[in-house]
């Protein structure tokens, strides 16, 4: 079970971190409070980073349904474990905003703006455009699939340098492409969270936008899947 144990907390880990930069950033009385995108994208880049060097050598590191499914497509990762992986990986990021919530407990009812709110948890369309929304998504997840294989088709021992690595291609997605949708990649990251805003007695939150919930967690699935495909034919 440890490989298991390493996806959930490597999850948790990572939303906590990440989604704590954004509750930072953005909820009101936080010291942080406006700090930027910069500011969220060092954060989530190591937020992710961090979780892949302290587990990488239990789990993998995968984090992510999307590259989880995406190894399995190409052999590189056995079918029987996908289901818990990506259970413990939801669980994990659910896990992970439950303690954002509780973090920034007193911060939640003196932000009345509820856009923001659930911005702390999930991601959301700059422009809603079901169609560029989907392509933005499944490139993102294309180009960080892609890459991690790319980190792993090399010979370096260090698991600081995969770990380095990853983290700066979550940073450079997050600068470059991150501002259309706010650069999920990843169906656990979105979905747990979104569930966790769902349920949890958050002062003063709206809705969850279930209408857009589907892109997060589709074409991240779809560009993952794609970018093994392109790089086990590739390489």
């Amino acid at each position: 079970m440890a490989h298991y144990m390493g996806e959930l907390f490597g999850t948790m880990f990572l939303i906590y971190l990440g989604d704590g930069c954004v509750a930072n950033i953005s909820l009101n009385k936080s010291k942080a409070q406006g700090a930027g995108w910069l500011t969220v994208n060092i954060g989530f880049a190591l937020a992710v980073g961090i979780p892949v060097y302290i587990f990488g050598p239990l789990s993998g590191a995968h984090f992510n349904p999307a590259v989880t499914l995406g190894l399995a497509m190409i052999g590189k990762f056995p079918w029987e474990q996908v289901p818990m992986y990506i259970a413990c990986q939801m669980i994990g990021c659910f896990i992970g905003a439950a303690l954002v919530w509780i973090q920034f407990y007193p911060h939640w009812g003196v932000t009345e703006d509820k856009a923001t709110k659930l911005g702390v948890f999930c991601t959301g369309p700059a422009i809603r455009n079901v169609g560029a929304n989907f392509i933005s998504e499944f490139l993102g997840t294309f180009v960080l699939m892609f890459a991690i294989l790319g980190v792993g088709n090399t010979k370096a021992a260090d698991p600081a340098f995969g770990a380095l690595i990853v983290a700066l291609i979550i940073c450079v997605l997050g600068t470059g492409i991150g501002g259309t949708t706010g650069y999920a990649l990843n169906p656990a990251r979105d979905l747990g969270p979104r569930i966790a805003h769902a349920v949890l007695p958050i002062a003063g939150k709206g809705d969850s936008d279930w209408g857009y919930s589907w892109i997060p967690v589709v074409a991240p699935i779809c560009g993952g899947i794609a970018a093994a495909l392109a790089f086990s034919m590739m390489f």
